[in-house]
């Protein structure tokens, strides 16, 4: 038997604002977040723009933990969601048993100060050698970036901070990181191996060791005249990615745990899928063969068929390849009903945050159905005739949403997608489990 799970606290920190509530206005008013690069001079990079997020009080965060000599941006983002979903959760950790609380985050690896890179690198150029006695005797050298750059240290320092003791886990699949870290968040509670879980993902890799690398793969924007314009998903003139940050967290907590408890449940996690390309590491097969996999499978999982779904948001990336194979592995799964299905990316506002991606789009998607309105995917000028989807353009659409699919689909061909529904007063009468299919 699969027990049910609820959504019952959000926290967000995006281009868009520094909670879910500023970021979702922003997106029903079609805004963009992205602008020129403003952390480091990024003049003489053919890329300089990105979606970052202003204002952020990472010493509000430091001050709280004494682990602050271990945390990075990414993570210090991720502390400020993680406080503001268990608040509106009404959660306090310590109060509960802590055995039956976990952690899921997607997170990416952090490259560090590029002062830090260039010092190795001239270390090892000019010795030719490692020197222990030199590298301790650098000052200007932090010895603690190291750990910082841990992909898990996310998980770690939420269980930390937060005293929660039960299942801990770092998910790091490039793109699919945010969404797969909560799909596996809501297994573990199915399966009954905790009854509450801190989910989610943050990245903050808007640094020149990132930009290159990016730059080089060749898939972002070069629009710097025009930055609010450069995200276009599923445009005809779209010519790639614009990179993003932030971080996304949602508290997912067993239904009848919840109901006992009286918690407000934005909406019920009912399905999860996830798929592997298995083909090349920046492609994606025409055939769009695991994109397909991952769709399906979350319908399975949810025991829907394609027509239960109303609502898409999708990855929609920007770039000439994935746009046009999302588009394809819809209209695979959907048939002639992909035709009749609204579809947007808020990509196009926020930018791509690599692994907090899923975890924003998901708290949008929450939104999109409790709200019943679908934010718009902006920049849609020129239409494309092989993505020829209904993309909700440029201004958003009311519209009856009941349940909705999120996609992530991932460098190295990793897929993740989740699929949500609208939990209604009738749903607080049956909280049986789930027979299994």
């Amino acid at each position: 038997m699969k027990r049910r799970v609820a959504i019952v606290g959000m926290g967000a920190v995006s281009p868009l604002g520094l909670d879910y509530q500023s970021m979702w206005s922003s997106l029903l008013a079609g805004e963009s977040g992205i602008d020129r690069i403003s952390s480091f001079d990024a003049s003489t990079f053919p890329v300089q723009i990105a979606g970052q997020v202003g204002g952020f009080d990472s010493i509000g965060i430091t001050r709280k933990t004494k682990l602050n000599k271990y945390l990075n941006r990414s993570v210090q983002m991720l502390i400020s969601a993680s406080e503001m979903a268990l608040e509106e959760a009404k959660i306090k950790v310590g109060e509960a048993d802590s055995s039956r609380v976990g952690v899921a985050i997607g997170a990416s690896t952090s490259p560090g100060p590029v002062e830090e890179l260039c010092y190795i690198y001239d270390f090892a150029k000019d010795d030719g050698d490692w020197d222990y006695h030199k590298i301790g005797s650098r000052t200007t050298c932090d010895p603690k970036q190291f750990l910082k750059g841990f992909t898990n240290m996310s998980s770690c320092v939420l269980s930390i901070i937060h005293k929660v003791h039960g299942p801990n886990m770092t998910v790091h699949t490039a793109c699919a990181s945010g969404s797969q870290a909560i799909g596996e968040a809501f297994k573990i509670i199915q399966r009954g191996d905790a009854d509450i879980m801190i989910c989610g993902g943050c990245d903050a890799i808007i640094d020149y060791a990132s930009l290159s690398g990016f730059i080089l793969l060749g898939v972002l924007s070069k629009n710097n005249q025009q930055p609010k314009k450069a995200s276009r998903p599923f445009d005809k003139k779209r010519d790639g990615f614009v990179l993003g940050e932030g971080a996304g967290v949602l508290i997912l907590e067993e239904l009848s745990h919840a109901l006992k408890r009286n918690a407000h449940i934005h909406a019920e996690l009912i399905g999860y899928g996830c798929s592997s390309n298995a083909y090349r590491i920046t492609d994606i097969h025409s055939d769009c063969h695991g994109a397909v996999l991952a769709i399906e499978a979350a319908l399975k999982d949810a025991n829907l068929k394609g027509e239960d779904i109303d609502y898409i948001n999708a990855h929609g990336t920007s770039t000439i390849q994935n746009d046009k194979t999302e588009t394809t592995a819809i209209k695979t799964v959907f048939g002639d009903y992909a035709y009749q299905l609204p579809i947007s990316s808020i990509k196009s506002m926020i930018g791509h945050a690599i692994s907090a991606t899923g975890s924003l789009e998901l708290i949008s998607t929450i939104l999109t159905i409790t709200e019943g309105l679908i934010p718009p995917t902006i920049n849609y000028e020129f239409p494309d005739p092989k993505c020829d989807l209904d993309y909700v353009p440029n201004e958003f659409r009311r519209a009856d949403i009941d349940t909705a699919l999120s996609n992530s689909f991932a460098f190295g061909g990793q897929n993740a997608t989740l699929i949500i529904k609208k939990f209604s007063e009738a749903d607080s009468l049956n909280t049986e489990e789930i027979e299994e299919k």
